[in-house]
């Protein structure tokens, strides 16, 4: 039986198209059209100057509880980024540690976020912090991190999480002196739907 080889392309044309008219992009991503369900929403034109990205973004996600953050609230959060509230780096950025509530914004919980920060000149780029707006604003499930916003202003482009206490799931799974969860835990964590 030979094996068919698959691109990613033809694994997610429903849900993200790619067009390159030139050498311009445009993207049309999909969003839920209620909770836990998926439709099309407006495509994205990252090439018109016309609309701005963050625009598209609002637009796009309206209906979802993702908030649109300007760099002014973040900074305040996070108390300008400094670096008593730097949680560590990854091939995304730096991320810091910040603390939202409903004084920033009507109907925010009051609760500790992280706020990953896109590094323009690191491994990851624009369109992997799109991918992770799109996406993960639509993915709601207790053993995923919830995206609670992002900030796309100027060159920024940042993502805001609700905040782990214990660290990353990559720090509890390979930290050499971190305590491992037990098997029969890990195993009852992987036997848990997705929904």
């Amino acid at each position: 039986m030979a094996v068919k080889k698959m691109k990613w392309r033809s694994i997610f044309s429903s849900c993200c198209e790619v067009e390159s008219p030139s050498s311009s992009e445009v993207i049309k991503p999909v969003a839920p059209s209620k909770p836990g369900s998926f439709g099309r929403i407006p495509k994205l034109d990252l090439t018109n100057p016309n609309s701005t990205l963050s625009e598209d973004l609002s637009i796009s996600l309206a209906g979802s509880d993702i908030h649109a953050f300007s760099l002014a609230e973040l900074k305040l959060v996070s108390h300008s980024f400094s670096s008593s509230n730097f949680l560590g780096e990854g091939g995304f950025g730096p991320v810091y540690k910040g603390f939202i509530d409903d004084t920033l914004r009507p109907g925010l919980l009051p609760q500790p976020v992280a706020i990953k920060l896109l590094d323009l000149d690191g491994t990851q780029g624009h369109r992997e912090w799109l991918t992770e707006v799109i996406f993960l604003g639509q993915l709601k499930h207790a053993h995923l991190v919830k995206l609670i916003g992002y900030c796309c202003e100027d060159e920024h482009r940042m993502l805001v999480y609700e905040y782990m206490p214990r660290g990353s799931l990559e720090n509890q799974l390979f930290k050499k002196y971190s305590i491992p969860l037990p098997w029969s835990t890990r195993m009852k964590i992987a036997a848990i739907p997705s929904t």
